[in-house]
């Protein structure tokens, strides 16, 4: 409340995406306000807006809420129900039954659409359970609802939670897609749009105020178009700013010649071995994308073995051995370190300066085809009698990809190479696009180019 009042008499608020998206969506329920009144939006990084939108107008049903849920029921019933045990006991028989419901789907990160899950025995019967329990911790919390505000509070929280659980169950509707994710220890279960393109454009459209939108790739080779359709903002003026660096000198793009198809076993070793020349020659100082944590994985062993039998002194850092900051920190106090991140190291990093000089990718960033959002999207556009792949997936992709590459150059004295090991973009006739939307570093096919590189960066340091 302290921050609200502020942020009532600043000139200027700087809220994150989730924050922005949460006021709208009270603001559309008639709920509240969370934020003043402005006369202009600036919406920073603004390729994530169409997934941060869907997130926000879906619906969420999860294990981690009913269990929350049953804690705070059952502290209440404690304090002010101490003559209605029954109270504290139906929730704790609703949090035993989310837990079940958590381990009905053993499997860590998994995304699977509903139709699919509902096939499973356990997760049906412990779904059913999970049902039972919630109505009846909901009928004891009304009945004792006016008995303390705490108690009123849970109950709304109740009836919320079971009015969500009947609109995931309900009917098919043909432009929400229902899946299933596990995070964790929770088990979430998601009703999301298709699209957000009219609730969006709608809420732009009836919005006196002025919105900016602003990204370094939001665009495709220069266009517009994917980000417009998908927001719903057809209508909106669009600028392509030059970016200030020399990126010609700056940068080189290397395309190691030779790579097997990402798609067969050999390739993550292929990798590993097209990128430790170039290691040797920055002297570490590398980030190396992956597309997949199985990937990842398997790169981390491979280098570790390569570096013994090298005998490279290169501190190996990995996404998941230590909280994000710290390996952050350790590469750049190291000063000859390689780390290996997957999706949360490909945008939202700045590491300028020396210690970065590399960054290695390991293929296009295409998402999963089977991924169930994914899917009913790709399913929709080909439905409508579209090309889903150059529509949705190669756009997302070049996208992705100029987050990734942009970790590379972040000040006007930076110098790096950008290894791509993706031999579709020579074989493949969208590799040409995916190419044009990256910076314009000189490119080479050569690994004596990129020692030559490093040579010079040496001679003028």
């Amino acid at each position: 409340m302290r921050a609200r009042k502020q942020a009532l008499e600043a000139d200027l608020v700087v809220v994150n995406h989730h924050l922005f998206f949460a006021d709208l969506w009270l603001r559309d329920e008639g709920v509240a306000e969370l934020l003043p009144a402005s006369n202009n939006v600036i919406l920073d990084e603004a390729h994530q807006l169409a997934d941060t939108a869907a997130l926000f107008f879906g619906q969420t049903v999860s294990t981690n809420q009913m269990i929350d849920l049953a804690r705070d029921s059952r502290q209440a019933a404690l304090v002010y129900a101490k003559d209605t045990p029954t109270l504290a006991q139906a929730a704790e028989a609703l949090d035993k039954a989310a837990k079940n419901l958590r381990m009905s789907i053993p499997e860590m990160s998994l995304r699977l659409p509903a139709k699919l899950v509902q096939t499973r025995t356990d997760f049906v019967d412990a779904l059913d359970r999970v049902k039972k329990e919630l109505a009846g911790l909901e009928a004891g919390l009304q009945s004792q609802a006016e008995r303390a505000e705490e108690i009123a509070t849970c109950h709304a929280r109740s009836s919320e939670l079971i009015h969500r659980f009947e609109k995931w169950q309900g009917k098919e509707e043909a432009d929400w897609v229902r899946w299933v994710e596990t995070m964790g220890r929770s088990l979430n279960m998601h009703a999301t749009p298709l699209s957000v393109a009219n609730i969006f454009g709608e809420q732009v459209m009836q919005d006196n105020r002025a919105w900016i939108l602003t990204s370094a790739t939001l665009s495709v080779g220069g266009d517009f178009s994917h980000l417009l359709t998908r927001l719903g903002l057809g209508e909106a003026q669009t600028l392509c700013v030059d970016s200030p660096f020399d990126y010609p000198n700056q940068g080189l793009i290397y395309l190691p010649p030779g790579l097997p198809e990402p798609n067969t076993r050999e390739h993550t070793q292929a990798v590993v071995d097209a990128a430790l020349p170039v290691l040797k020659a920055s002297g570490g100082r590398a980030f190396m994308l992956f597309t997949s944590l199985r990937a990842l994985e398997n790169a981390k062993s491979m280098l570790a073995d390569a570096f013994e039998e090298n005998d490279l002194d290169y501190l190996l850092l990995a996404q998941g051995d230590e909280p994000k900051q710290v390996l952050l920190e350790r590469f750049q106090r190291s000063g000859r370190a390689v780390l290996l991140g997957s999706q949360s190291f490909w945008e939202g990093v700045d590491m300028p300066g020396e210690a970065l000089s590399v960054v290695i990718i390991d293929k296009l960033p295409f998402a999963p085809p089977d991924d169930p959002v994914v899917a009913a999207r790709i399913a929709r556009i080909n439905e409508e009698g579209g090309n889903s792949f150059m529509e949705y997936q190669l756009p997302e992709a070049v996208i992705s990809l100029k987050q990734g590459a942009g970790r590379l150059i972040r000040t006007e004295t930076d110098r790096g190479v950008l290894m791509l090991c993706d031999p579709r973009l020579m074989s493949k006739s969208y590799g040409r696009k995916v190419l044009a939307s990256l910076p314009p570093m000189k490119r080479t096919r050569k690994l004596d180019e990129v020692r030559e590189f490093f040579e010079v960066t040496v001679q003028a340091a």
